[in-house]
């Protein structure tokens, strides 16, 4: 008889049936020159990767790359982690009570992340650089997208809640070492660190498994990012402001459009620049140390231990390009390693 259990709770050689989110689907090819399935499965408590080795191109055709599936098979250990035999599958759409198990979310308090986020906008001296602010934070749907929206689909903070939490602890950790580095404006790098992933809100799509938008294919997130920068500093003047009307300086915003453009820091990772200016620097450097550290913690040491992952290193963390070891090397008895 199959169960229907977390992927948190799976064990080994394990029957399972029930609905996942299916994330990054791919037909690959065996030796033999046979397709197969390769994907993730996953829920609200992790995920795992998953074959099915006897699959049709027409039934791999019905799947989503990314979305939700109903799938039967069994667990097997493979090198110090479990994954997913799959021996049938196919397209699901889950109910409301199904997608509460579906879609991780932040262990965080929202409103009180956001009420974060809002505090460090308000201590903002410059005028031009928060009436900015202020515009965005009177877009309700943005901000209330901006709450809810992951900051990715597979990597760092891909949860509901992701975005937020990740550009709050950015904007706190910049707060901190930005003492360290006076001669940084710190209205540049705070405004900066709110602006640089807000594109997301739009690249991405969540309310029906993560994936991306037809926006996010076309634009993506650093494009609709610098367009929302253009038309939010644009409403700076609108007359209907009165004596707020305040237009933001041309160097504020190219310097903003250029941290949009550059924190992802080089070419071959998305940046449409390198980065060019202090601030512009010190951002890509801290948004790159976040999302490494979220990514790297979340296989080694999540909240919630994962009861099935065996051994001392994970496997292979391509965006980290190595094996993590695992321990708090404090905890590590002598004659173990």
């Amino acid at each position: 008889m199959s169960t229907r259990a977390y992927i948190r709770d799976l064990q080994a050689n394990q029957n399972l049936d029930g609905v996942f989110a299916i994330q990054n689907a791919q037909l690959g090819m065996t030796k033999n020159g046979k397709p197969f399935l390769k994907c993730l499965l996953a829920d609200k408590t992790g995920r795992t990767p998953a074959r099915m080795w006897s699959i049709t191109e027409d039934h791999f055709a019905t799947l989503p790359t990314d979305g939700f599936v109903w799938a039967a098979g069994s667990t097997q250990p493979y090198q110090g982690e479990m994954q997913i035999i799959v021996q049938d599958i196919r397209a699901h759409e889950p109910t409301d009570n199904e997608l509460k198990d579906l879609l991780p979310c932040t262990e965080n308090d929202i409103d009180q992340m956001f009420s974060e986020v809002l505090s460090l906008l308000q201590s903002l001296e410059h005028p031009a650089i928060k009436s900015l602010a202020d515009r965005y934070l009177e877009d309700g749907d943005l901000m209330g997208k901006f709450c809810q929206a992951p900051a990715a689909m597979t990597m760092h903070h891909a949860y509901l809640g992701g975005l937020l939490e990740h550009t709050l602890s950015l904007m706190k950790g910049a707060d901190a070492l930005l003492p360290l580095y006076p001669q940084l404006n710190r209205d540049i790098v705070l405004m900066g660190l709110f602006l640089h992933d807000l594109g997301k809100c739009q690249e991405l799509t969540w309310l029906q498994g993560f994936g991306y938008s037809q926006d996010g294919q076309l634009v993506g997130h650093i494009g609709r990012g610098a367009i929302l920068l253009d038309a939010k500093a644009k409403a700076c003047e609108d007359e209907e402001l009165g004596e707020a009307a305040l237009k933001v300086p041309d160097a504020i915003l190219q310097v903003l459009t250029h941290i949009i453009f550059s924190h992802h820091g080089i070419p071959e990772y998305g940046a449409l620049k390198v980065p060019a200016t202090p601030e512009a620097i010190f951002i890509s450097n801290l948004d790159n140390l976040d999302a490494k550290m979220n990514m790297s913690i979340a296989e080694t040491r999540p909240t919630t231990p994962k009861p099935n992952a065996n051994g001392l290193f994970t496997e292979k963390i391509w965006a980290l390009d190595t094996k993590l070891f695992k321990p708090d090397p404090t905890t590590v008895p002598d004659g173990s390693a």
